[in-house]
């Protein structure tokens, strides 16, 4: 950890004011506490939980599936930190009271279990829980025996108690300071830096061998934090070297970030990190941490660009992935119905179909290219290799990238990045932005060539399933594709041969 470096103070209030600040500085082996757990919390007809798989815009039947979907009540202390310039982590407000929900699917039998627990921090954009990672890769989880755990985050505690103020009433991240963040602002309820030790307990927890624990009866071998946005980089970059379990272990053993952004805020009284700051950098971690990023991301993600790391203190790869767009339908397969969040928020945008405001011009429906989800799915195998068998994470090609835009081959695929069928053997263009307001920016949208220029490049149907056959078995081999995916594209392009 980064300490501060004072010059020597003279007389006895600059010493015992150095000797307070001292105090303050977090300790690089402070040990993360086992939190209360309550549950699970019964579903009854009065009571469910808020984004039950069977009450998704995409219901699935986990029992079918040979899974289990359990929900439990954490609480505990946390700490409130500031975070300098210069990486130091000091305790603003100690010991304050939280108390959150996780979500639990994991496999039914033991026998089924893989070992591998992944966490997502779920996103709280539209001010109730949306599970993006488990909505790309939950057909990935399943198959493979993982265990997936959805942590709710400050911005939608509100959300979880307004839609069962019985069932969430210990829910709270309460702001345990008086005072406003400056004179003339509102003070806030919420104080969202309580999430940072909120987010080690439970995975303290889940390694535990506390009686009721969630996942008890079952061996967790990997505890792996997959989530989307600034909260995983600040975690990685502030808390990670200063939390440890009880066994002087670190707290995850392995990080996916989903399109690397700027670190957010430490507390609700701090900003982010600004263009320049060096918090800002993806630092050097003692266990295994993969970047995936889009090809529609690439050009605000160049900035976190770093060289790929073998190293002991730091293992680190950056995936960017050819044709894909920031954001496809399969991450709103795990969105709550509509009723449930009007129910949270008091409102729901858009139709299931498209679940925006606004809509693009000319009017595009969401990318229907699982590109991403494939990406994920084999970076998730991986990543759990590289941190459980020590098996080293292939190295990706970045992609081209010339001023601000990436570098488009003579079908408008990305040149370069980590690649795949769909842009190794195109029956279509994967365009990675749209035109019109809000989020059509981040739309990706797709074009189906035409029958003349589809047999124009695959004279036989067999010429063309030919090639996706040879693509996706060299993917497995270099591992970019699972057995299973590679399956699945293979069927796909039966299907679109005929």
């Amino acid at each position: 950890m980064n300490t501060f470096v004072r010059k020597p103070l003279a007389g006895t209030l600059a010493v015992i004011t150095a000797l307070l600040f001292i105090s303050t500085v977090v300790s690089a082996q402070t040990v993360v506490p086992v939190p209360k757990v309550m549950g699970p919390i019964p579903a009854t007809a009065t009571s469910v939980p808020f984004l039950a798989s069977d009450r998704n815009l995409a219901p699935l039947d986990l029992a079918k599936a040979g899974y289990v979907e359990e929900e439990f009540i954490v609480s505990g202390s946390a700490n409130v930190y500031d975070w300098a310039a210069d990486g130091a982590l000091s305790v603003k407000t100690s010991n304050a009271p939280y108390g959150t929900r996780i979500l639990v699917r994991r496999p039914a039998n033991a026998s089924r279990f893989s070992g591998n627990v992944f966490v997502e921090l779920m996103n709280t954009a539209r001010r109730f829980d949306w599970p993006m990672m488990w909505g790309y890769s939950r057909d990935h989880f399943i198959e493979s025996g993982d265990a997936w755990i959805g942590v709710t985050m400050p911005g939608a505690a509100v959300g979880l108690k307004t839609f069962s103020p019985m069932r969430y009433s210990a829910v709270s991240f309460a702001n345990p300071s008086t005072a406003p963040c400056t004179p003339n602002a509102a003070r806030s309820d919420v104080e969202e830096g309580l999430r940072w030790d909120a987010i080690s307990q439970i995975v303290a927890l889940l390694k535990s061998d506390v009686p009721g624990r969630p996942l008890a009866g079952l061996r967790v071998e990997a505890v792996l934090l997959a989530t989307q946005g600034g909260d995983v980089q600040t975690y990685i970059n502030a808390i990670h070297p200063n939390a440890k379990l009880a066994n002087g272990k670190p707290v995850f053993d392995g990080y996916l970030l989903k399109s690397p952004a700027a670190p957010s805020r430490i507390n609700q009284c701090a900003t982010a990190p600004a263009v320049g700051d060096p918090r800002r950098a993806i630092r050097k971690t003692s266990v295994p941490v993969i970047a995936v990023v889009a090809q529609g991301e690439v050009p605000d993600a160049v900035p976190f660009r770093r060289p790929d790391s073998d190293a002991a203190d730091d293992k680190f790869r950056m995936y960017e992935i050819a044709g894909a767009g920031h954001i496809d339908k399969f991450a709103y397969a795990g969105f709550p119905l509509f009723p449930d969040q009007i129910a949270a928020a008091g409102t729901a945008q858009g139709t299931p179909d498209w679940p925006f405001t606004a809509k693009c011009d000319p009017e595009i429906p969401m990318m229907p290219a699982p590109i991403m989800t494939y990406a994920f799915d084999a970076t998730y195998a991986i990543l759990a290799q590289w941190t459980r068998k020590g098996t080293a994470a292939p190295h990706g090609a970045l992609l081209d990238v010339k001023g601000s835009a990436v570098t488009l081959d003579a079908n408008g695929h990305g040149i370069g990045g980590v690649r795949n069928p769909y842009v190794e053997v195109p029956a279509a263009t994967y365009f990675t932005n749209s035109t019109g307001p809000g989020v059509c920016r981040e739309m990706g949208r797709e074009t189906p060539y035409d029958r003349a220029k589809f047999q124009m490049m695959y004279p036989t149907a067999k010429a063309y399933t030919d090639k996706v056959a040879q693509s996706a078995d060299r993917l497995v081999k270099e591992r970019w594709l699972t057995e299973s995916d590679a399956k699945k594209i293979k069927q796909e392009a039966q299907a679109r041969a005929k």
